[in-house]
């Protein structure tokens, strides 16, 4: 019992963490709104890879690293950033654009999606943060390796992100064909390109430090 009690205090602590707005799921919502559940999905598939590969990172101490060179958290961020950006503005000039019409018939390919959401994720800082941050204050020295014990709590978290992640997904989904039957996909596009800006602002103020 007293093994299962961090355990089930980092799940309830990863759940509210992941209930939290943030960019993933702004971004994961206006995917799916644009372009469908089968793509939405895809991104969330890459989501959790990131955060699993950060997970891997910190079971062996890399993520302490990142979060303590000044210069790779920068590096990371203003990436992160610039990435979004880029996004932004493939998204509002529609050059992966497709006819309503022809949408259902997979033109929104999953692999750009998945791609995009495993980058973002990479070049996040603040997963790396928690990693540093909150993950190892559930990590009990006397319960055995701090490794495994590191990369189970990653499994949990990542677990926890995707089920919330692809709920997301299924609700914002289920309103595409509504966008399709009224033509609104060019506007749609450029909602979701403004809303990437708007996250590439919110990335760079909350990943930002005082010191």
């Amino acid at each position: 019992m007293n093994d299962l009690t961090p355990l089930l205090a980092f799940a309830l602590t990863a759940l509210v963490i992941e209930i939290t707005p943030g960019p993933n799921m702004t971004y994961l919502a206006a995917l799916s709104l644009s372009s469908g559940m089968r793509t939405g999905f895809a991104a969330v598939a890459g989501i959790a890879l990131g955060l699993m590969t950060y997970g891997v990172v910190a079971a062996f101490g890399l993520a302490a690293a990142i979060d303590h060179s000044p210069l790779l958290y920068g590096l990371l961020r203003w990436g992160g950033v610039a990435y979004l950006l880029w996004l932004a503005w493939e998204a509002w000039s529609g050059k992966e654009d497709v006819a309503p019409d022809k949408a259902r018939d997979g033109d929104a390919q999953p692999w750009p999606a998945f791609r995009r959401g495993l980058i973002t994720n990479l070049l996040n800082p603040k997963a790396a943060v928690f990693y540093v941050a909150v993950l190892p204050e559930f990590v009990r020295a006397e319960a055995g390796s701090v490794i495994r014990q590191t990369l189970l709590l990653s499994i949990v978290y990542v677990a926890i992100a995707t089920l919330i992640h692809a709920i997301i997904v299924a609700l914002a989904g289920s309103l595409q064909s509504t966008i399709d039957v009224a033509n609104n996909r060019k506007t749609v596009r450029r909602v979701f390109a403004l809303a990437l800006v708007a996250i590439a602002i919110w990335f760079a103020l909350t990943t930002g430090r005082s010191n």
